[in-house]
């Protein structure tokens, strides 16, 4: 094959991605390959490993694409805060591995059909959009103006979100409580 000037060139040399864009679809097979680890697994313990593949994946991805601050808060809230508590969780439960769940293939077919139809919808939509292409931007990180919008214009709803997140708290220590008297 040759090209404008004469000169022979491969197809292979034509047709290179970027080390940004390779690496993206590396991580998403694995957050996705992590996801069906969580979702098809008979283990709790290989489910719950698995999804802190998946968490590590999204965090991972976010840092790619430039939200340092939610890749940041990714990791430390949901992969070392509610996973490893799930994990403390299931460890600590006496005799985890001995449950025996029947009736497991009960509506996988239905399930599987409803997932093939969402994707095939996801896929046709996705192909129809207008999608907007334009240059990246210099990296910049996004923790100054996150916090700046906090402590400026979102104060009132962050300080109203704390104090839901408190206000359940407690009503999760109230009904443990309850329980544990009865």
């Amino acid at each position: 094959m040759l090209n404008a000037s004469g000169s022979p060139t491969s197809l292979i040399a034509t047709h290179f991605v970027s080390l940004t864009v390779a690496v993206f679809y590396l991580l998403a097979a694995i957050t996705v390959g992590s996801a069906l680890g969580v979702a098809l697994s008979h283990s709790i313990v290989y489910s719950a490993f698995a999804l802190m593949g998946t968490l590590l994946g999204v965090a991972a991805m976010f840092v790619l694409l430039g939200a340092d601050f939610l890749g940041v808060v990714q990791l430390l809230v949901y992969v070392g805060g509610i996973l490893v508590l799930t994990l403390f969780a299931v460890m600590l439960t006496h005799r985890i591995s001995d449950v025996n769940v029947s009736n497991r293939a009960v509506g996988r077919l239905p399930a599987a059909v409803l997932v093939g139809i969402a994707f095939a919808w996801m896929v046709h939509v996705a192909g129809r959009a207008r999608w907007v292409v334009k240059d990246p931007g210099a990296p910049a990180p996004t923790t100054y103006g996150i916090g700046n919008a906090f402590l400026r214009q979102y104060a009132l709803p962050f300080e109203i979100a704390s104090l839901v997140l408190l206000a359940a708290l407690i009503g999760a220590i109230v009904v443990s409580r309850k329980a544990v008297k009865a």
